[in-house]
């Protein structure tokens, strides 16, 4: 089927991440989720805002190599968002400091929101917007989704308005529960990302679930989830059933974790 409209609202930040890595990377979660829904053959509009700096032109560069449409990214005084990321002696990431910069505030103006009720699907990434646009939007028939994971405050990360909510679900916590709090606050599919647990979801009547496809040499995990949320995206508005959009979602982030960053990217 040929590739649809999407649009990705929210954040883009540079990864930077200490030794013995020593790179850095363009990532978020609206951005990577818009890279890879481009490389599967959608057409996809990014929407967020960047500083006119060095970073934010780097973020530009990168995104638009990538042929997202970035007609409506702005360009506002202060600084681009960026992560500084550690590794413990495991190597496992740690996440030690978060600056939002110019994605703090960012709010999609009136043209732009008019394009996105043309849009076949919107997914939303962090965004301080108290829910605003998901309500909007979902009042007006269009399909939403969120990573309620990535948004720290109760009301950015409401599940309210959202056609799909993703969230992270640790392997030890219960699945079904937080499947059914994210249902009963009237959301149409509910999918939890469980890390090496694999994934599930649910719409109410019906609930599925797959394993992870093992990755003999995990690189990096940074934007595995972002990578899961396009392939479920991609073959759920294909038609996909939820168990062939997991496996889609769950085959898409295996790719990922064989990489630094969110999706490849020269420095």
């Amino acid at each position: 089927m040929p590739g649809r409209d999407f649009a990705t609202v929210g954040d883009n930040c540079i990864d930077r991440y200490g030794p013995p890595l020593s790179r850095s990377f363009v990532g978020g979660n609206a951005v990577n989720v818009a890279v890879h829904l481009a490389r599967l053959g959608n057409r996809v509009a990014y929407l967020g805002s960047v500083a006119d700096d060095p970073d934010g032109r780097r973020v530009r560069d990168v995104l638009a190599a990538r042929s997202l449409d970035l007609s409506a990214l702005r360009i506002a005084p202060g600084i681009t968002a960026f992560t500084d990321i550690a590794f413990a002696a495991a190597g496992e990431r740690v996440f030690v400091h978060e600056d939002f910069g110019t994605c703090r505030g960012y709010r999609p103006n009136e043209a732009d929101v008019a394009r996105l009720l043309t849009t076949a699907h919107v997914h939303i990434g962090w965004l301080d917007d108290g829910g605003a646009l998901k309500r909007r939007l979902s009042a007006a028939g269009v399909s939403v989704s969120q990573d309620i994971s990535v948004n720290a405050a109760p009301e950015d990360r409401s599940p309210a308005g959202l056609a799909i909510a993703f969230a992270s679900c640790g392997e030890n916590e219960d699945a079904a529960a937080r499947l059914g709090a994210i249902l009963d606050a009237g959301v149409r599919i509910a999918v939890l990302m469980r890390g090496s647990a694999g994934s599930i979801a649910s719409d109410g009547r019906a609930t599925a679930s797959t394993g992870i496809v093992p990755v003999a040499d995990l690189v990096d995990s940074t934007g595995a989830g972002d990578t899961f949320i396009a392939g479920f995206l991609d073959a759920h508005l294909d038609g996909a059933s939820l168990r062939e959009s997991l496996e889609a979602g769950r085959n898409q982030a295996a790719l990922t974790l064989g990489h630094p960053g969110g999706f490849p990217q020269e420095d």
